[in-house]
C-alpha cells in the first residue's frame, strides 16, 4: 500500500557470507536506484569473523548503510535480522536479494509499481541467470537457472521466494513475521515465509520487467547440483503439504509423489535422445522424491552452516547481531 502523504522509506536487504562479489552487488545498486527515493541498504554479515564489513563499506554508495555482523550460520535468523533492523527503523518497504546479483535499471521502480494494490503483501521479480561457456548447451539453451514466479489463473505468485522481492512491512500479513529458524540450515523457509503470508491473507504479485542478472558458478552448473536442489525443493513441499493432516493423509501425499516420481522417471526414457528434455524430467523425479523421503521420515538437508556450505552459501544470520551505520 502506498502513502501519497509522504515518501516510503526502503530497505534493501542483503545477507552476505565470504564473498567477494558482493562489491558487484551493492556497485549495482548504486548505479542502478533512482536517486529521489528514500533509500538504504542494510547487509547482514554470516561469517564468524566480520569479513564482508570492509566489502561492504569500500563500494561508495549513495545511501545509507547499516551493517550487521550475524554470525549463526542459519539464513532464516539472517533475514529477521534484517528485518528487525527495517521495522526498528520504521521502514516501509524492504526489498531483498542475493549477494551474488545485480540489479538492473528499472528494478526497484517495478516493484514499487506493482505494490499498488492493498492486497499486495509482496512483490516477486524474476532473476535472469548467465552460464560459461562450460556450462553444458542444454543447461544454457532451457535456461534452466533463470528465476520466474508460478503464477496462477488470476496471474499472482504461486509460491514465493527471497532472490528478488520487496515486502510491504506495513502490510498485516507481513508485520511482524519472521523467517522459521528451524528451516534456517536446510532453506526452504522462504517457501514457508510466504505460505504464512498468504494464510495471513496477503497477495504475492509479480513484477515482470523488475529484472535482476546473476552469474551462475560452476558449482551449481551441474546436474548433481540441480538435482539436489529439487529434492531439497521437495523437503519443504512435503512440510506444506502434510501441515495439519492426519497420519493416513500423509500417506496418501507420500503415495501420491511417489506415482509422480515414478511418471517422471518414466517420461525421462522417452527423451533419451533429448539433454533438456530428459533432465527436466529428472529434476522434476528428484523433487517428488524429495517428498516421498520427507513425508516417509527422512531428515532435512541442510545446505547451510556446515564445512560443504562455505564455498556456496550467500545468506547471514542473527545470532547476537550487532549492528553499526554509515
Amino acid at each position: 500500500m502506498t502513502n501519497p502523504k509522504r515518501k516510503d522509506k526502503i530497505g534493501i536487504g542483503l545477507c552476505t557470507y565470504r564473498r567477494e562479489i558482493v562489491r558487484d552487488t551493492l556497485a549495482s545498486l548504486a548505479e542502478t536506484l533512482p536517486p529521489d527515493l528514500d533509500i538504504c541498504v542494510i547487509v547482514a554479515d554470516n561469517d564468524l569473523e566480520p569479513s564482508s564489513e570492509e566489502r561492504a563499506r569500500s563500494v561508495p554508495l549513495p545511501f545509507e548503510l547499516h551493517y550487521l555482523h550475524a554470525p549463526a550460520h542459519n539464513i532464516s535468523i539472517a533475514r529477521n535480522a534484517v528485518l528487525d533492523a527495517a521495522e526498528a527503523q520504521d521502514l516501509d518497504c524492504l526489498a531483498f536479494l542475493d549477494d551474488d546479483e545485480r540489479a538492473l535499471p528499472g528494478w526497484l521502480p517495478a516493484l514499487m509499481e506493482a505494490r499498488q494494490s492493498e492486497e499486495n503483501a509482496a512483490v516477486i521479480g524474476p532473476v535472469r541467470a548467465y552460464h560459461n561457456d562450460a556450462a553444458p548447451e542444454w543447461m544454457r539453451a532451457g535456461h534452466i537457472h533463470d528465476t520466474l514466479a508460478e503464477l496462477d489463473s488470476e496471474g499472482r505468485v504461486r509460491a514465493g521466494y527471497t532472490c528478488n522481492v520487496l515486502l510491504d512491512l506495513k502490510h498485516p500479513a507481513v508485520s511482524g513475521l519472521r523467517f522459521d529458524p528451524e528451516f534456517g540450515r536446510s532453506g526452504g523457509e522462504d517457501t514457508i515465509f510466504f505460505d504464512q503470508i498468504k494464510r495471513r491473507g496477503g497477495t504475492l504479485a509479480y513484477a515482470p520487467e523488475a529484472w535482476l542478472e546473476e552469474d551462475v558458478p560452476a558449482e551449481r552448473a551441474r546436474i548433481s547440483w540441480l538435482f539436489r536442489r529439487r529434492f531439497r525443493m521437495g523437503q519443504t513441499h512435503a512440510v506444506l503439504v502434510s501441515q495439519g493432516k492426519s497420519f493416513a493423509a500423509r500417506m496418501i501425499e507420500l503415495g501420491r509423489a511417489g506415482a509422480k516420481a515414478l511418471a517422471c522417471l518414466g517420461l525421462s526414457l522417452g527423451h533419451v535422445t533429448d539433454p533438456l528434455a530428459r533432465n527436466r524430467n529428472l529434476m522434476r523425479a528428484a523433487l517428488h522424491i524429495g517428498v516421498v523421503w520427507r513425508l516417509a521420515g527422512g531428515s532435512r538437508t541442510e545446505i547451510y552452516g556446515g564445512a560443504s556450505a562455505d564455498a556456496t552459501q550467500n545468506t547471514a544470520s542473527r545470532r547476537n547481531a550487532r549492528g553499526t551505520t554509515s
